[in-house]
């Protein structure tokens, strides 16, 4: 069992969550793999990967010490099922009630979409751990600086279009963490995931 503060403190103290897409379970085990063993500690499975609960279920029973959750939790049922697999955080890219209700629920971080400043205060109000700012290629990290000036208490992860040269401007204006997805997985990821920490870690 990962509580929520678990969870939370664990991604802003590495400031990235490996995102896993594939085209099949053992494509995301895969993808999951190389990213956990380049030294990633936070990866989400996307529940648009067919077989995606599967990937979850097995990567959570693999990595204890991990914190596997799904990607994609688009309603009530799918963060039951998420759940029920062994997801340790929910990520939506919409703001619904029901998921951040189901996570409260069953006692596990969660992470809804929300892009504006509206959409963060209601998050904030529903109970959300932090939100996902989607997608990020939308904005600059110079936006989210400005957004944060007058919502500082809100904890903002940006993905979508956030790159391994990127991702330290995300994090200098003040984005909790970012979320990464192929440069991750890639073959060879070792030395540019080790690289990408430190540059995150020197930061902020």
């Amino acid at each position: 069992m990962m509580y929520p503060w678990e969870v939370m403190h664990g991604i802003a103290r590495q400031r990235v969550l490996g995102i896993i897409r594939s085209d099949g379970v053992e494509g995301a085990v895969r993808a999951a793999e190389t990213a956990i063993g380049a030294g990633i500690h936070t990866v989400e499975v996307s529940l648009t990967t067919p077989g995606a609960l599967a990937a979850i279920e097995r990567l959570a029973a693999a990595h204890p010490a991990v914190r596997v959750g799904a990607g994609t939790v688009l309603d009530e049922a799918a963060a039951r099922a998420a759940v029920a697999a062994g997801a340790r955080f929910l990520v939506s890219p919409s703001l619904h009630r029901g998921v951040v209700r189901t996570a409260h629920r069953y006692g596990i971080a969660v992470i809804p979409g929300a892009a504006t400043p509206t959409e963060w205060v209601r998050a904030m109000e529903m109970g959300a751990d932090a939100v996902k700012l989607f997608p990020a290629s939308a904005y600059s990290p110079a936006a989210l600086r400005d957004m944060l000036a007058a919502l500082p208490q809100v904890p903002v992860v940006p993905t979508g279009g956030v790159s391994l040269t990127s991702a330290p401007g995300w994090i200098a204006a003040g984005a909790v963490a970012c979320g990464i997805g192929s440069a991750l997985t890639a073959a060879g990821a070792d030395a540019a995931v080790a690289d990408l920490l430190d540059r995150l870690a020197a930061a902020r």
